[in-house]
């Protein structure tokens, strides 16, 4: 069924097994990220790009000084992934029209008429989408659009173990986070947030269709605290222009007027 669809993270419920980027490799059949050891805790995968479409972080926190367990540390885990922006700036972007909006809501990118300009890397606030060296174009998460027309879920949301990410009806994702973040906060858990759920929270990119319930500060999970797509600024831009060029159009006539006046004299 078409409609807006998308994602919920709930990071409180990851558990780092990173089921979601095994079933996303598998299903899309995208290459090894080189095997590496990174020696970044025991994250392999380091950040999103054209081969890795969800990438589970593993960040570690310093417990307080107060509490009896100073000294050590705490994790938080995330499963990242394309937040395909209702305003999005890869899209915005594109000059051959290869990246649109799907009966879904997703924002997909047409390898086939992708000409590897490289626009819509520069134009993503999050820093998602990136070429593949072997042939030169933009890859990123296309919210299983292949499964998605055949009404099957996501195959990140599919392996979730722990419904930490939860695929549906955008509106009925939304209602489900904020009860969710109510039970957390009556639980003891004031932090407890939600990242890019609408257009109120996140103005820059007028909401994200693959939000996150956070228990830090957006720079913590990598995230930027306010984003927004750079043709938000376009018509301030215009503006500002327009006001440089009248300024410079008044000293001008005034520059001529002054001239003429001090040549009479």
């Amino acid at each position: 069924m078409a409609g807006a669809k998308g994602f919920f993270t709930d990071t409180t419920l990851c558990i780092g097994c990173k089921a979601c980027e095994v079933a996303c490799k598998q299903w899309n059949q995208l290459p090894d990220d080189g095997l590496l050891f990174t020696g970044m805790s025991y994250d392999n995968t380091v950040h999103l790009g054209a081969s890795t479409w969800r990438h589970v972080a593993f960040i570690e926190r310093p417990v307080p000084l107060s509490t009896q367990d100073a000294g050590a540390f705490s994790w938080l885990f995330s499963s990242d992934v394309c937040k395909h922006c209702v305003r999005a700036g890869c899209l915005e972007s594109c000059p051959t029209g290869a990246i649109i909006r799907t009966e879904f809501d997703s924002v997909y990118v047409q390898p086939d008429i992708c000409n590897g300009c490289g626009y819509c890397i520069v134009n993503c606030p999050f820093g998602v989408i990136d070429r593949r060296s072997e042939d030169g174009r933009a890859w990123k998460c296309t919210l299983c659009y292949d499964r998605l027309r055949e009404d099957m879920t996501p195959a990140c949301a599919k392996a979730c173990p722990t419904e930490s990410i939860v695929f549906g009806d955008l509106d009925e994702l939304r209602t489900r986070a904020r009860v969710r973040v109510e039970k957390l906060q009556d639980a003891g858990m004031r932090e407890a947030y939600l990242y890019g759920e609408d257009a109120a929270s996140q103005p820059g990119t007028e909401g994200l269709n693959a939000f996150f319930l956070l228990l830090d500060k957006p720079e913590v999970y990598n995230l930027p605290p306010d984003p927004a797509i750079p043709t938000k600024g376009v018509g301030r831009s215009w503006i500002s222009m327009a006001a440089a060029a009248a300024g410079i159009a008044l000293m001008a006539v005034g520059s001529v007027f002054f001239s003429k006046l001090g040549g009479r004299s």
